[in-house]
């Protein structure tokens, strides 16, 4: 994933706590630069009141949108209206949708369909048509928690993780099948990639793991090997189901 892409960070202010904002600003910047920023909200409202500090230290533009009536939401239709003049301008390589509202899945669809990136962050009760119609969906829960090691290389304990269930190992097994030479041997990032094209909202974070070969190595159901890569520095981790 080329990190010279430039991005367009939408957060819909209404939708997303305010604490979040440090930690998912240094998540995006591991797949791109965001060159825009904006936020909406109708600032008049007290409950946006804990923005102000946290936009002044992160350069958020912060965008003004009444609430013309009871039971409409201003905010989404302005922040999509945006989002569609900013793919038509051609600034911009992919887009980041920061809410848990599924009334943005339509717009996720249609900026892909222009050829768009488009990562998705959101709280875990972000309704499943969001998260799939987005290439990569982040629970912001997983930015925003304590955390400590555990005394295991490459495993962090952490509050709220998600457990490892037959459907993940099977969801695991079954991909790097489908990635797998004639060995039954896969490289470890083809396995990944294709795991979030399977499921966009899979994140080896989700379960504790800050990286995706531990979580494997926990399961006991793979073996693991790393392979010289011809010229590197770096070894190439292969993996393949027992």
């Amino acid at each position: 994933m080329k990190k010279d892409n430039k991005l367009a960070v939408l957060i819909d202010g209404d939708n997303v706590p305010s604490k979040y904002i440090k930690e998912m600003m240094e998540e995006i910047t591991k797949y791109g630069t965001p060159t825009i920023k904006r936020i909406y909200g109708d600032w008049t409202k007290p409950h946006l009141a804990k923005w102000k500090n946290v936009l002044l230290e992160t350069a958020i533009n912060p965008i003004q949108q009444y609430s013309y009536t009871t039971g409409k939401n201003a905010t989404d239709s302005a922040m999509i209206i945006d989002a569609m003049d900013i793919l038509y301008s051609g600034s911009v390589d992919g887009f980041c949708l920061v809410s848990s509202d599924s009334d943005f899945t339509k717009l996720a669809t249609r900026l892909r369909e222009a050829g768009m990136q488009v990562f998705g962050i959101g709280e875990k009760k972000t309704p499943d048509p969001f998260i799939v119609a987005c290439d990569k969906f982040i629970y912001l829960e997983i930015l925003h928690t304590d955390q400590e090691s555990d005394g295991s290389k490459g495993k962090t304990i952490k509050s709220n993780v998600d457990k490892i269930t037959p459907k993940v190992i099977r969801l695991l097994k079954q991909t790097v099948d489908d990635a797998a030479d004639e060995d039954g041997w896969a490289f470890m990032g083809d396995v990944g990639s294709l795991i979030l094209k399977k499921q966009p909202n899979f994140d080896s974070r989700n379960f504790g793991f800050d990286k995706l070969t531990p979580l494997f190595k926990s399961t006991n159901q793979f073996e693991i090997e790393q392979k010289d890569q011809s010229g590197g520095r770096f070894k190439l981790i292969y993996v393949r189901n027992k």
